[in-house]
This record gives structure tokens, C-alpha cells and sequence, in this order.
């Protein structure tokens, strides 16, 4: 197996060892085994399997609403939510009333004293970065931080049929008016250098939960340019949708137009492969 020294970067020499594993007849799960043996990290291997032979990897279910009875109502524990839309591409859930007004409210009032710049994933070292292409306010809560974070997590466990340990802090941003996200990806790219680092804590995004806490007078929808789709933000309501590999292909190029008028605030959670944190 050619085993870099050092830097742990996915090569093409290390991805023609992995074919030719996978043309011998060796399991994928076998491949990552050996790799780690071999003193590879285990978001590397992962990254490079994918990269050799695109669904190799032994997957779970993806998260995601259970829709094969066609609900028009999903009950959760604590809360019923109506399903408003469904896309199968890109694969995308609109649901109503996922979060109470009381809720909404109150999460605006935990978040807003530690609001600051939002910042963006750094795509040369895995850092962070203010970036131009968004101009919201943000913070982010630790996993179960407070009971209200906790009782949001868990129904979005219990929705999307994932683990709370499986998922990011939640996100709180807020928009004033001219503020906005350019359309982006929420999958970290595995051609970004920076990648490699971030994929260690959780391994890939494979999905992403956006909850409207308060929408503008005009403007700030959430826009999904490839589909042609624009959603409006209403309060409460939450909006789904996965990216089954890190690839422009699942049509999931997103972002929020510009607030003409009155703020947004919105929360989002990022769904991850394994633990994260």
C-alpha cells in the first residue's frame, strides 16, 4: 500500500491501490481496516475510498423524514409537523410547524447577546473565515447546551431519524436587511485542501436542517438555483435536504437572497456521518 509520510494527503497513487484492492475482491470495509493498520487516519481512508469507487463505502439509511406512507402529518413525540413538500431531486422536505412561536422566540433571546460575524469554513487549513459571500450574524450553541436546545435536538433526532451525537451545535444566524448567503454547498469538498482536517471531527455532511425563527417583511428566501425553487421563510417552519455525496450532482446549490425588508433569524443543524464533537 503506498503509505504517504507526514502530510496524510489522498493521492492518485493511493486511490489506484485502493482499485486494485476492490477489483481483487476485498471488502470495502477490509480496505479501511488495512489503511488504518497502516497508520492512515480514519477520515482520510474514508475520504480516499469514496474518492476511488464512488459507493463503495457501507452506508445506514441517510437521514430523513419517513415518507414511504406518504404522511401528510409526521408524528413526533412532542409535536405534530405537516409535510408541505417533497422533492426527490434534490432530495428536499418543506415541513411546517416544526417549532412552536414560544420556541422560536425564545431561541432568538438565548442566541442574540452572543451574536457576531458569520464566518465560513476555511477551504486551504479547515478553519474559519469571514467571507464576503456571507453577510449574516451568527452563533452557535454546544450540543445540548440548554433545555430548549436539548428538546429541539432530540425532534430533530426523532424527525430525521439520526443520532443527536450524529449532528453539529446549533446555528443561530440572523439577516438585517442587505444581508445575504451566496449560493454554496453545505458538503465539505473533498478537492479543497482544507478538507482532510475538517473530515476528522464527524467525517462528511450528509444533510442539513434550516429552521425559520423569524422571517423579514420582504425578501431572504432560501433559493436552490439548479432546481429552480424558492422558498419563502415562514416562522416555525423547517426546511430538509440531504446530499447523498459531496458532488454538485445532488443539486443542492442553496442560498439566502438578500433581506429587502425586516430581519430573518434562522437555526440550522448539519447532519455528520459518525460522533461528532
Amino acid at each position: 500500500m503506498p503509505m504517504q509520510p507526514g502530510t496524510q494527503a489522498v493521492t492518485p497513487e493511493l486511490r489506484d491501490w485502493i482499485v486494485a484492492q476492490l477489483r481483487a475482491g476485498c471488502a470495502p470495509d477490509d480496505i479501511l481496516k488495512a489503511m488504518r493498520a497502516s497508520g492512515w487516519e480514519d477520515a482520510v481512508a474514508r475520504m480516499a475510498l469514496a474518492q476511488a469507487l464512488p459507493g463503495a463505502l457501507p452506508t445506514a439509511p441517510p437521514p430523513g423524514p419517513d415518507l414511504v406512507a406518504a404522511p401528510t402529518v409526521l408524528q413526533l413525540p412532542d409535536r405534530e409537523v405537516t409535510v408541505l413538500l417533497s422533492l426527490q431531486h434534490p432530495r428536499l422536505v418543506l415541513l411546517g410547524g416544526f417549532l412552536s412561536e414560544d420556541e422560536c422566540d425564545a431561541l432568538i433571546a438565548l442566541s442574540r447577546p452572543r451574536m457576531a460575524r458569520s464566518q465560513t469554513v476555511d477551504r486551504q487549513s479547515g478553519g474559519s473565515e469571514v467571507n464576503d459571500a456571507r453577510t449574516s450574524d451568527g452563533m452557535f450553541f454546544e450540543r445540548g447546551e440548554a433545555p430548549l436546545v436539548r428538546r429541539i435536538e432530540q425532534r430533530i433526532a426523532a424527525l430525521l431519524r439520526w443520532p443527536v451525537e450524529h449532528g453539529e451545535g446549533l446555528q443561530v444566524l440572523r439577516y438585517r436587511p442587505g444581508a445575504q448567503y451566496r449560493p454554496h454547498f453545505d458538503y465539505f469538498d473533498p478537492a479543497h485542501p482544507g478538507t482532510a482536517a475538517v473530515l476528522r471531527q464527524g467525517g462528511q455532511r450528509l444533510a442539513t436542517l434550516l429552521m425559520y425563527l423569524q422571517a423579514p417583511q420582504r425578501g431572504g428566501a432560501t433559493v436552490f438555483p439548479d432546481a429552480g425553487l424558492q422558498v419563502s421563510p415562514a416562522k416555525g417552519h423547517a426546511l430538509f435536504f440531504s446530499y447523498e455525496s459531496p458532488d454538485p450532482s445532488t443539486g443542492t446549490l442553496h442560498g439566502g437572497a438578500p433581506v429587502l425588508a425586516g430581519e430573518k433569524w434562522v437555526a440550522t443543524k448539519w447532519l455528520r456521518e459518525g460522533a461528532y464533537g
